[in-house]
């Protein structure tokens, strides 16, 4: 007989790791982990660490209802066939965070993965534009163009129009790190042509063929 959720969630209410769900539930890892994805469909879970530290499930009887629109981490995770473990929970409150302003977000950011990830998101703009104004409201204007030339070498993106083009070109007094201390071995190319700091290899962008 197939246990209902309200005795799972009874079984389970509290901070979890994987293991402790498997023995708790006496299933295997694969179902324990397919549980967890039930649970936290239905708005029972909240998922802290990952990466180098050991990931965490808090789970509650009363349902997590998420005020506002989607944030950074859901909009990339949304758009990007790389998935990533969000950190914290982000909410927009109040309007919806657009395509174009969860790139410039999201190099700004610095985050190795986090960049990787919303490079997919340079096929989703609608309004160069608009990319433009927060690129140079966040003096990241370089730094886009040379990841919008990076992500054309991987995948089909939308052709961005020649003036917002030579906006970005022509940014000066811009850092050149995209993620400090990184430097790519491969794009050298791009790197003199945009003055910058590509953080990525090769290897590093086969994810997006998988």
């Amino acid at each position: 007989m197939k246990e209902s959720i309200e005795s799972i969630l009874e079984k389970l209410e509290g901070l979890n790791t994987i293991d402790l769900i498997e023995r708790k539930l006496n299933v295997k890892r694969t179902t324990a982990i397919k549980k967890i994805s039930e649970l936290r469909k239905l708005g029972y879970v909240e998922t802290k660490g990952g990466g180098k530290r050991p990931r965490l499930y808090r789970i509650s009887r009363i349902k997590r209802e998420k005020i506002g629109n989607l944030g950074l981490y859901d909009t990339v995770n949304k758009n990007s066939p790389i998935k990533l473990v969000k950190p914290y929970e982000h909410r927009i409150i109040g309007r919806k965070l657009s395509i174009e302003e969860a790139i410039v977000r999201a190099i700004k950011s610095g985050d190795f993965r986090l960049i990787m990830a919303s490079l997919a998101l340079f096929n989703k703009i609608k309004n160069w534009s608009e990319l433009y104004q927060f690129a140079k409201k966040e003096n990241i204007r370089r730094k886009i163009g040379a990841l919008y030339e990076l992500t054309r070498k991987i995948m089909k993106v939308k052709s961005i129009d020649k003036k917002t083009m030579k906006l970005l070109m022509n940014a000066k007094n811009e850092k050149k790190f995209i993620v400090e201390g990184l430097k790519s071995k491969d794009f050298i190319d791009l790197q003199k042509k945009w003055n910058v700091c590509i953080p990525f290899n090769k290897a590093d962008l086969e994810r997006y063929k998988e």
